[in-house]
């Protein structure tokens, strides 16, 4: 299975002709998408981005750089900074441009068919744990909505509240490409409205003075690993959404749109927890960010978090299920997600129902910033030495490709990415583990930089070979 798509190639493409349109279940998968079924531009990137970050996320993430003893002006800095990192973001989705196929199948070409895989069930695992965390915020949010409208008490209600976005999050995903898109750019609609409301609540009592005591370098770099943990997750995904586009679609129009739409929704939101968390206490973001508002708002400022969740849910969910595809799940991709689905359900279920669970999961997942960051660094410098030129059957080729290497592994991109990870392990600081610089790094966590020490050895040894196709 490590080697050879043949039978997700084939069972994506039965069928697959005419088959990306809304709410019609998309036939392909990670199989390469013909030129013929090739449609839409680089502006559909501006509304999945835009739509699937407009999530209370951010607002969660500008609160903790206050948290961190950084000023309005300084964490506000922090969180355009953040946002910023969208651009590479949307760039990386030339190489889906380019092959017609996922992220995570390009990055074979980085890591070797065989090296890819544990990075691949990594991401399916960080995937899953961020729509679980994502659900259980939806659901709670539904759940206190159905309370102001006077249905509380007993666990029914919650486990309605988890039902009902379990099932707008599956069928979305489940459609597939087209739907996708579709529900972000209308579900952006109604999120931006309201979270422009928000704003306006908000902000004209925010403190912009600066505080008693400068922040140290723990409290400006634990800010930075907040706010670009968010864009980081996404360096698996952004060719599953360009797949689809024409092979003429340009380089700047793509960074331009997608980035664009990433930085607006963060920064947006990301302020929006920024002057929240100088006026009252965010320990409870949603509750502290309630007392802020003027009662009438409230149930729509419910409905704003459970929407931010659902649109951010989707792209995982349908991410997850391209990347069972590459692990090996010989399903058609509609099949594959299932299995998404049900590990969703049952990690929501334990989470809302077992207090300690949601706090574990949290903890786990920030540790795996120390995987990543270097995985991200590795991937986007082989982009860049291979112009994004790759040979798209020899992706799914296997062993008789040319991304076989030594036995299915890449000896450059997996000294460079163990590179990274023992920096990044090294100057991490997270809930479960701290390395041993941190201390006399004054507290700093600079794991970040796990990506720019992986980038940097990747390129030194595989700058002759890593060349673009055809060579």
């Amino acid at each position: 299975m490590l080697g050879n798509d043949t039978a997700p190639a084939k069972a994506g493409a039965a069928g697959a002709a005419g088959r990306d349109e809304v709410f019609q279940v998309e036939g392909h998968g990670i199989d390469p998408i013909p030129d013929g079924e090739r449609h839409g531009g680089a502006k559909d990137l501006f509304w999945l981005w835009f739509g699937s970050n407009l999530t209370f996320t951010y607002v969660i993430n500008g609160a903790l750089a206050v948290a961190f003893g950084l000023s309005f002006w300084q964490a506000t800095a922090v969180v355009v900074l953040g946002g910023l990192s969208f651009f590479a973001i949307s760039a990386a989705g030339l190489s889906g441009v380019r092959t017609g196929t996922a992220t995570l199948v390009i990055s074979r070409a980085a890591f070797g068919v065989c090296g890819n895989w544990p990075a691949g069930l990594l991401n399916w695992v960080v995937s899953i744990g961020y729509t679980i965390v994502n659900t259980v915020v939806g659901t709670l949010a539904l759940e206190a909505l159905l309370a102001e409208l006077g249905w509380s008490g007993g666990p029914l209600p919650r486990a309605l509240a988890l039902a009902a976005t379990l099932t707008l999050t599956f069928a979305v995903a489940l459609w597939g490409h087209a739907t996708v898109q579709w529900a972000e750019r209308w579900l952006a609609y109604a999120l931006a409205l309201g979270f422009a409301a928000l704003l306006v609540f908000v902000l004209p009592g925010a403190d912009t003075a600066a505080p008693a005591a400068a922040p140290g370098a723990s409290g400006w770099s634990l800010a930075f690993v907040v706010m670009l943990a968010g864009p980081f997750s996404y360096v698996p995904m952004p060719a599953d959404y360009t797949r689809y586009l024409p092979r003429t679609t340009s380089l700047k129009a793509l960074t331009w749109s997608g980035g664009l739409g990433g930085l607006i929704s963060s920064v947006a939101l990301g302020i929006a927890g920024v002057a929240a968390a100088t006026q009252t206490d965010m320990t409870d973001a949603v509750a502290g960010t309630s007392e802020l508002l003027p009662g009438w708002f409230q149930p729509l400022f419910l409905a704003l978090v459970l929407g931010g969740s659902v649109t951010n849910s989707i792209i995982t969910l349908y991410s997850s299920s391209l990347n069972l595809q590459v692990l090996g799940i010989p399903w058609s991709r509609a099949r594959a997600i299932v299995i998404s689905a049900v590990v969703t359900a049952a990690g929501s279920l334990g989470a809302l129902f077992l207090t300690d669970f949601t706090t574990s999961l949290l903890s786990f997942l920030s540790l795996l910033i120390i995987v990543f960051a270097p995985w991200g660094g590795v991937f986007l410098a082989d982009m860049v030495l291979r112009r994004c030129s790759y040979d798209s059957d020899a992706l799914h080729a296997g062993e008789r490709g040319a991304y076989w290497y030594r036995g299915g592994w890449h000896p450059a991109g997996l000294t460079a990415l163990l590179a990274g990870m023992v920096f990044a392990a090294l100057t991490c600081d997270s809930a479960l583990w701290t390395g041993p610089l941190v201390a006399p790094l004054g507290g700093a966590d600079l794991s970040l930089l796990g990506a720019v020490v992986s980038a940097a050895v990747h390129v030194l040894l595989a700058r002759r070979t890593a060349r673009p196709f055809p060579a």
